[in-house]
C-alpha cells in the first residue's frame, strides 16, 4: 500500500523558511518521480515542484523559483521542499504527489502560513 506522509509546516513571518519532508512507503521510491502540489484557500490545486527519479532533475512552477528546493533522499525514501524567503501568497496546503501509471498518490498535506 502506496503511503505518503508530510512534515514540517508551520506559521512562519513572511522572509521566513521552512523545510517540508513526505516520507513514502509502499513502493520503489527511487524509481518514481516525485511532486509536490499545494491547495491554497479558496483555489484549486496548484502544481509546485518535481523531482525526477533518474537524474534528479528539478522542475518548478515559475512563483518558487529561486525561492524554493526540492530534493529527495532515496536511502530515507523521503522528498524535501526547501522554502525561502516565504510569501504570504505561498501560504496553502502542501501535499506530497506520486503518480505510477494513470494513478495519482496524495499525502494528508501539511499547512503552511505565512504571516505577520
Amino acid at each position: 500500500e502506496v503511503q505518503l506522509v508530510e512534515s514540517g509546516g508551520g506559521l512562519v513571518q513572511p522572509g521566513g523558511s521552512l523545510r517540508l519532508s513526505c516520507v513514502a512507503s509502499g513502493f520503489t521510491f527511487g524509481s518514481y518521480d516525485m511532486s509536490w502540489v499545494r491547495q491554497a484557500p479558496g483555489k484549486g490545486s496548484e502544481w509546485v515542484s518535481t523531482i525526477n527519479s533518474g537524474d534528479n532533475s528539478t522542475y518548478y512552477t515559475d512563483s518558487v523559483k529561486g525561492r524554493f528546493t526540492i530534493s529527495r533522499d532515496n536511502a530515507k525514501n523521503t522528498v524535501y521542499l526547501e522554502m525561502n524567503s516565504l510569501k504570504p501568497e505561498d501560504t496553502a496546503v502542501y501535499v506530497c504527489n506520486l503518480r505510477i501509471g494513470n494513478s495519482d498518490y496524495w499525502g494528508q498535506g501539511t499547512q503552511v502560513t505565512v504571516s505577520s
